[in-house]
């Protein structure tokens, strides 16, 4: 059996990093030069084709190569809290300078759009007869980031940091509500074949928070964390004034050089884009 194994996979490398052509392939056919992931592609189905299973090669190289970033979401209340502790651990646990992070404040766990346009989910303001209100779409305040899959342990486990023993968040008594429920997104959610599933499987059967699959407009339960599937339920990104915004909690009053990274960002063109006005009045002064 291994030696089957072994066969086929060289078989497969060598078919496609010599550039042969397979009986299959008409004498005119002329193959292009393969790409690394083409020959991971090729491994991966020979491997599925020798051990009779069947893998999701997708997930496969997203796991090996960890250039191929992934989109994960995280709420935990108000999202202004949970940016500057993800923030935090975006520069601790990967290095990253200010102009490089990817943690972004938005809205996701639902999959109403209004006007037929995803990024007229909006923070409640004066203009929702024309932009929709996030919480009566039931959606929740989330935070996004982009990083490689083999990191998402760790992020994960910074999230289940943010509760305390009994699985009460920090704005626990303040923000309650389907709109700050506890949602966690990664690519397949709980999806059983999901590599990330099954990565996290440990760092999930934590003992302060409960983790349970997430249907969409889930209520708002203490101590339950609703996992998502972001394909399913997509990430869509905050106003520009609720970017790297001051909590309301105590100690949340935080320094100018992490409320203007927001401004840095925006001239690199790199903070997202929302259609939604920017503050209660689409100002963007002080919240209006």
């Amino acid at each position: 059996m291994r030696k089957t194994l072994a066969n086929s996979i060289l078989l497969v490398s060598l078919t496609v990093s010599l550039g042969l052509q397979t009986p299959s392939k008409p004498s005119k056919y002329v193959p292009k030069s393969p790409s690394r992931r083409e020959i991971l592609h090729g491994m991966v189905a020979s491997i599925a084709a020798a051990t009779g299973t069947t893998i999701n090669s997708s997930y496969v190289l997203a796991k090996e190569t960890d250039n191929q970033l992934i989109d994960v979401y995280f709420g935990c209340g108000c999202f202004w809290h949970v940016q500057h502790e993800m923030v935090d651990a975006e520069r601790r646990i990967l290095k990253r300078d200010d102009e490089s992070l990817t943690a972004r404040v938005g809205y996701a766990g639902g999959t109403r759009i209004f006007h037929n346009d995803p990024k007229s989910v909006c923070y409640p303001n004066a203009l929702n007869a024309w932009y929709g209100d996030y919480r009566k779409l039931g959606y929740g305040e989330v935070v996004s980031l982009r990083i490689p899959p083999s990191y998402l342990s760790d992020f994960v486990t910074e999230y289940i940091d943010l509760f305390d023993q009994d699985g009460n968040r920090p704005d626990q008594v303040q923000d309650t509500g389907s709109p700050y429920r506890n949602l966690i997104g990664f690519p397949g959610g709980s999806d059983s074949n999901s590599p990330y599933y099954k990565q996290l499987k440990k760092t999930l059967d934590s003992k302060k928070i409960d983790f349970v699959i997430g249907k969409g407009y889930d209520k708002d339960v203490q101590g339950v964390s609703f996992v998502m599937d972001t394909a399913e339920f997509p990430f869509i990104v905050g106003e520009k004034y609720n970017q790297f915004h001051d909590g309301f909690m105590k100690g949340e009053d935080y320094p100018d050089s992490y409320n203007n990274i927001a401004q840095l960002l925006i001239q690199k063109g790199t903070l997202g884009k929302s259609l939604c006005p920017n503050g209660a009045l689409g100002l963007g002064v002080g919240g209006l």
